[in-house]
């Protein structure tokens, strides 16, 4: 990974502030049934719902046909946080009652982790849990922060073993061995994340290969995406939302050939908002490893990313606000009720959407 920042030329961040930004405007009814329960076996087989923003005109295809709507030799920036399988069961050692931990953040102290836990009613600080055979342990050390200090610094290699994957509130079912495949793309590389990137699930191998043969170049970032993604924003006026935050980076040769791009007037196409926000973090502070809590919502001037490949989102949402703000509110709303129209499936397991 390259250094901490690289020299880049950013303009001032530009928001609208004449107006309030109503929570009330970034809803949806959404019938349960489109909500994805199950992966597609055939990933590129997703519905793909085209908007043009121009045109504000939106129409239909499928995913595997995508390279057709990108801008000729594009950069697609992809984002190859790996999930890890954050949800632990296991059994308190003193009185053999049933624990659950969901793993949030690290801290630097190396062993402990802030979580979730649960029954709260029935943990207590000094409790240790043990998973699987017995050789992972953790301690409750701070029940109203949710700390726990685990046995041993490495827990990654018992989490693959052990784990859970940590699939979204809205899929009422437990995970199986299929969600370790398919609750991940076919490019994950580096593990932290406790959400999957989920626009990037629609990609095969054979459809990246295809995508460079047409002249795409594809480039790689890193964020990993916490629990909170799935937090709806509560205030009224949007704008005093408090935004997480979560870590990314880019190494300097991606950085240098998305520079390389824009010199060259190609444009540049994030798979995913969590790509999409890595970009404009670098290109507002120039810094290409860090964290951010960049919140980007309508009025948001895109500095970086020219086309945009998501899938459909929660309502009050960050991410909703996100995709309002690089294609508009009057055209998302538009392309959201043709969607919920047409039967599309929607959230982590659901079909696609490009925005061009």
């Amino acid at each position: 990974m390259g250094g901490d920042s690289f020299c880049v030329v950013r303009c001032p961040l530009i928001v609208a502030r004449k107006r309030m930004y109503k929570l009330t405007e970034f809803n949806y009814r959404l019938p349960e049934e489109l909500i994805a329960q199950e992966p597609l076996r055939n990933r590129d087989q997703a519905r793909l719902l085209v908007v043009d923003r121009k045109k504000k005109a939106v129409s239909h295809d499928t995913f595997e046909n995508i390279g057709q709507y990108l801008p000729k030799n594009s950069l697609v920036v992809l984002n190859n946080t790996k999930v890890i399988p954050a949800r632990l069961l296991g059994v308190k050692e003193r009185s053999g009652g049933q624990v659950e931990i969901f793993l949030l953040n690290k801290l630097k102290e190396g062993c402990s982790y802030e979580t979730l836990m649960r029954p709260m009613r029935r943990i207590k600080d000094g409790d240790v849990v043990s998973f699987g055979d017995g050789k992972l342990k953790a301690t409750v050390v701070d029940k109203d922060k949710k700390i726990v200090r685990f046995n041993r610094k490495d827990v990654l290699p018992y989490l693959e073993r052990i784990g859970h994957v940590p699939l979204p509130p809205y899929i009422k079912r437990a995970d199986t061995k299929e969600d370790r495949e398919f609750y991940q793309t076919v490019y994950a590389r580096h593990a932290g994340s406790v959400a999957a990137p989920t626009a990037g699930l629609h990609f095969t191998k054979p459809l990246l290969s295809r995508l460079k043969k047409q002249g795409h170049d594809i480039v790689n970032v890193t964020l990993h995406v916490n629990y909170a993604t799935f937090k709806p924003v509560e205030e009224p006026d949007i704008r005093t939302h408090k935004m997480h935050i979560e870590e990314y980076s880019a190494s300097k040769v991606t950085w240098e050939k998305v520079q390389q791009a824009k010199k060259d007037k190609r444009k540049i196409v994030a798979v995913g908002t969590t790509s999409c926000r890595v970009l404009e973090a670098v290109a507002q502070t120039g810094k290409i490893k860090g964290k951010t809590n960049l919140f980007i919502y309508p009025g948001y001037k895109f500095q970086c990313v020219d086309t945009l490949i998501t899938n459909f989102h929660l309502p009050f949402s960050s991410l909703l606000m996100l995709v309002y703000a690089f294609g508009s509110s009057a055209v998302m709303k538009k392309a959201y009720n043709e969607a919920v129209k047409s039967k599309y499936r929607f959230y982590s397991y659901g079909d696609g959407m490009v925005i061009v």
